[in-house]
């Protein structure tokens, strides 16, 4: 055998030995890998993401878009072999936690991706603080690795639209009931005060409405924490300023609804004792009427008489003492 063939063959255990050493892989326990054969995934049969319950809240122009194949999800452990002509796509399926304000296609967007602007129903720029928390989804990891180019820059565009609209059209639902509420409906209230009050409200509705993205782009928005609800600061002032005449007006009107409150109260004790005075005597009319009625059953006319000249008399006797004491 020539040296040629030699190194032919020397060639070829050395590649095949490194084709074989590279070709072993493990997966980590928050990890899931596909494995493409010349770039096509491995799929479950010709199951699709609309069997699975992740797709039941995509609207009906939006099933036929949004209709992935299921694919073997590999599991973690190892470990696993793989030929040069198949490929490995590992995915992290741990709970990430961002910025809302984060734009991984634009660095320098929202203030250096720390706040996000948006505007409230009365026209006020205001400012919004928090974070989400969200994991790739394993039931439509097709979605995620090859259904759009950059599936985070995709969630995070849905997030802040869904978000923005939210805070656009929000309304007070409940009615004002504290002091001056009926004051303060007439003139007006500004609506970051009921932003700032509804804060939990506005973070169930955005879990509410990105439910959907685990069936469009195969990632699952866990939680929205919106922490801070902040006005421009050239308006701040102004703000105070009107929370301050707000809460002075709630605070007269409480006083009056104070006084007035106890001024009922003393008024019902009058009417009450005067009416207990006016039915003590009343009952003591009425008793002697009975008594008299009963004396002249008893006795005859001629004894009601004789009781009335005896009235007059005791009458008499008081008036002659009262002058003689006066």
């Amino acid at each position: 055998m020539n040296s040629i063939a030699l190194i032919a063959i020397g060639a070829l255990l050395y590649v095949l030995g490194h084709t074989l050493l590279r070709g072993f892989y493990v997966v980590n326990q928050d990890q899931r890998a596909v494995k493409t054969v010349f770039g096509r995934a491995k799929r479950i049969g010709n199951t699709a993401s609309l069997s699975d319950p992740v797709s039941d809240m995509l609207r009906e122009d939006e099933r036929e878009r949004y209709n992935y194949p299921q694919l073997q999800v590999i599991k973690p452990g190892g470990p696993y072999f793989k030929w040069p002509w198949e490929k490995v796509h590992k995915v992290t399926v741990a709970t990430n936690t961002s910025n809302m304000a984060y734009d991984p296609e634009y660095p320098e967007a929202n203030k250096r991706n720390t706040v996000l602007e948006a505007v409230t129903k009365d026209q006020l720029n205001i400012e919004l603080r928090g974070q989400i928390r969200y994991r790739v989804s394993e039931r439509n990891i097709y979605a995620y690795l090859f259904g759009v180019k950059n599936p985070i820059a995709h969630v995070m565009g849905y997030f802040v639209s869904v978000l923005r609209e939210r805070i656009a059209v929000f309304e007070r639902h409940e009615p004002m009931t504290e002091p001056g509420s009926e004051i303060m409906q007439e003139v007006g209230s500004i609506s970051i005060n009921d932003l700032r009050k509804n804060i939990r409200d506005i973070n169930d509705h955005m879990d509410a409405e990105c439910a959907v993205s685990e069936a469009r782009y195969g990632i699952v928005l866990e939680a929205s924490l919106i922490t801070g609800i902040d006005p421009p600061h050239e308006v701040e002032s102004a703000l105070a300023a009107i929370n301050t005449a707000h809460n002075q007006v709630s605070s007269d009107i409480s006083l009056a609804q104070a006084g007035a409150d106890q001024t009922i109260v003393q008024s019902k004790r009058a009417v009450e004792i005067e009416t207990l005075k006016a039915q003590s005597e009343t009952e003591g009319i009425s008793r002697l009427a009975k008594e008299l009625e009963a004396l002249k059953e008893r006795e005859g006319a001629n004894a009601l008489e004789a009781y009335i000249k005896n009235a007059r008399l005791a009458l008499l006797d008081q008036t002659d003492y009262i002058y003689r004491s006066e």
